[in-house]
């Protein structure tokens, strides 16, 4: 090994542990990702949640709530409506057009986890939050 006299310049190791470091996390975050297990339907197959939502003199009958519903399953989610506008599910891009006085039905599977909202688009009124896990 060379020893530095104190007049030399030391060398410059400081980009190299960052370089090292660096490549030590993406290795690290990778090793992640390749241990997580996918995430697989826990409903039972043809299990089906109905959900009925009344929209009423400008509010959701009870209010707006967050609805929790099995991943995998299949989902009735049925709209009463006083006002005609569009019933939109987000996330999922489901809509359904809905007439004052009458309901309409958005079925659909239950097959990404998240929170989607479920709002009459016209009006941009949230009906309620559906919690799929």
């Amino acid at each position: 090994m060379t020893a530095i006299r104190p007049d030399q310049p030391r060398p410059r190791l400081a980009p190299l542990r960052t370089a090292a470091v660096a490549g030590a996390v993406v290795l690290l975050a990778l090793a992640g990702c390749a241990a997580r297990p996918s995430a697989a339907p826990t409903g039972t197959p043809g299990a089906v949640r109905h959900i009925e939502l009344t929209f009423a003199g400008g509010a959701v009958r009870g209010g707006v709530s967050r609805i929790p519903v099995r991943l995998g399953s299949t989902v009735d989610l049925d709209v009463h409506s006083d006002v005609t506008d569009e019933v939109h599910l987000h996330g999922y891009n489901r809509m359904s057009d809905v007439r004052a006085g009458a309901s309409t039905t958005l079925e659909f599977v239950a097959d990404t986890p998240g929170v989607f909202e479920v709002e009459l688009e016209q009006r941009g009124s949230q009906l309620t939050q559906l919690e799929v896990s």
